[in-house]
Formats: C-alpha cells, sequence, structure tokens
C-alpha cells in the first residue's frame, strides 16, 4: 500500500485519470454506468458483462485505473457510477483513513489464496528454519497469516484475524522467517523462499508457474474478501445499479470468463454469490 494521500491530490488523480472520457451531463444517467476497474480477471469480467448490459439497455464503460486508490475517489466524487477492484476489508479501511461515503451494493469473485512452493510438494516438508514470503500490507498479510496457521505452520493470538500480523504469531514450531512483499510481487520470490502467500490471478497474468500447484488453498471461508461493488452510499439501491449486477451475477459468459482467468481450475476461485 501507499502512503496515505491527501484528499485534494486524489481528487486530482482522479480527474486525469477520467479528462479524456469526460461526456456531457451527469455519469448517473438512467440508462448509463461508469464502471471502474483495474486490469487483470475482474476487469475482464466486467467488460463481458458490459456487453451483455448492453442488450439490455445500460451502456456501461467500463474505466481502468492503476492504482488501488483513485478509484474510490472516483465514485465518491460521482465521476464514476461503480468501482469493481476491492473486498471488504479494504473498503472498511479506506473509508476509516479518507473518510469516504461509499458502500458496498453486491457482491462478486472471491479470488482464493494458496500457499505455493517450487521447492516441495507438501506442507509437512517445509524446513525448520524455512523462508516464507508473504504480503506486507495489514489486511493480505492477515489473510495469508490465517492460512498458513490453518495448515499447521504457525499459530495466531486468538480472534486476531484478518488483521493480524507476524507480531501476533505465538508459536513458531519450525522458527520459519518471513520475507514480506507487495502483495503482487509474491509470485517473483516464490523461487526464492520455501513457501509463499500467492494470489492465483496474479500467477496466471505472470505466466511464472503453474497457478495450480498449490500445497493449500483458501475457500469460501474467506467470503469477505470477495470483490465488491462499490458505490455511493446513496446508491446501494439505484435500479440501474442492480440491474447491472444481477446482469454480470446471473451470466453465463461471466461465469465462463472467470473460470479461464483462474486457470479452469475452481480451487482457485469462487462466485461467492452463490456460495456464501
Amino acid at each position: 500500500m501507499t502512503a496515505p494521500l491527501s484528499r485534494r491530490l486524489l481528487a486530482a488523480m482522479a480527474a486525469a485519470a477520467l479528462a479524456c472520457l469526460a461526456l456531457p451531463g451527469t455519469a448517473a444517467a438512467a440508462d448509463k454506468l461508469r464502471i471502474g476497474v483495474v486490469p487483470g480477471a475482474y476487469a475482464d469480467s466486467v467488460n463481458v458483462a458490459a456487453q451483455e448490459a448492453k442488450a439490455q439497455g445500460i451502456n456501461v464503460e467500463v474505466i481502468e485505473f492503476t492504482d488501488w486508490t483513485t478509484p474510490n475517489v472516483a465514485v465518491d466524487s460521482g465521476d464514476i457510477d461503480i468501482n469493481y477492484f476491492q473486498h471488504q476489508p479494504f473498503l472498511n479501511n479506506a473509508i476509516q483513513k479518507q473518510g469516504f461515503k461509499l458502500a458496498s451494493a453486491g457482491t462478486g469473485i472471491l479470488a482464493n489464496v494458496g500457499l505455493y512452493s517450487l521447492k516441495y510438494k507438501k506442507v509437512e516438508d517445509v524446513p525448520v528454519g524455512g523462508k516464507v514470503g508473504i504480503a506486507n500490507d495489514p489486511v493480505n498479510q492477515g489473510r495469508g497469516l490465517l492460512l498458513l496457521q490453518k495448515v499447521g505452520l504457525i499459530k495466531l493470538k486468538p480472534n486476531v484475524g484478518y488483521l493480524g500480523t507476524l507480531n501476533d504469531i505465538v508459536d513458531n514450531p519450525k522458527k520459519l522467517s518471513f520475507v514480506e512483499v507487495e502483495g503482487p510481487q509474491l509470485v517473483r520470490i516464490t523461487k526464492d523462499v520455501d513457501i509463499a502467500q500467492g494470489y492465483p490471478h496474479f500467477i496466471v497474468a505472470a505466466k511464472a508457474f503453474d497457478p495450480s500447484s498449490g500445497l493449500a488453498y483458501s475457500g469460501i471461508e474467506d467470503a469477505q474478501f470477495a470483490i465488491q461493488f462499490v458505490v455511493k452510499q446513496d446508491r446501494v439501491n439505484d435500479p440501474v445499479v442492480q440491474k447491472f449486477i444481477r446482469i454480470y451475477q446471473g451470466s453465463a459468459a461471466v461465469k465462463a470468463a472467470a473460470h479461464k482467468a483462474f486457470a479452469d481450475d475452481n480451487r482457485l476461485y469462487t462466485l461467492a454469490w452463490i456460495r456464501s
């Protein structure tokens, strides 16, 4: 995560990202939606849904952002109607830090987290003193630690949840050491450690190794990490927003796109709105 930015700077970033896309009138016209995404599997699925929405009377403009901050600024300011890139804990943190008046209007894909090793075939083979690659931001690090606890490599303080950090490890029987990096970079360091937290959609995109080779995966128990359709608080029940979400969730083409994006492996993702 980047250091906190001022609201004025964030607003300027949002305006710059949208300047070449400005349209007359409001962004919330009844038959139009502007949806912010970041590149990757989630953007691909929204683009598929946008094609189906057009046939049902909604013209959807999909706008790609290159960071995880500006999409929330853009929704909060009304420059776009929806963003689709973040899970609920990330949104909660953004609201707390920046004072955004945002809320989730619906649930999308849950990307499961995995534990990967290019050296060992089983979790129990990880040696004493082994190195573990793990995300360096609070929410995602906590999620990785919960998975390490699930497979028995560590034990955390009771009820620490997804906000756990390395300081919350109370039992480390193999005396593992931890290498902290940004989430998207975990795929790059997997070869240099004994076991690493990994995000299948990043592994698929990098084509670094087999994303289906994980030693363990999270699952629907991680439903709070499903990607959310985020809008301004007063638009949660907006009929056009809800119609698009229903199109997305009911689309066979969206499901097919998700399956392809996650290497045709159902262990790597969950259609959270179905299985929650």
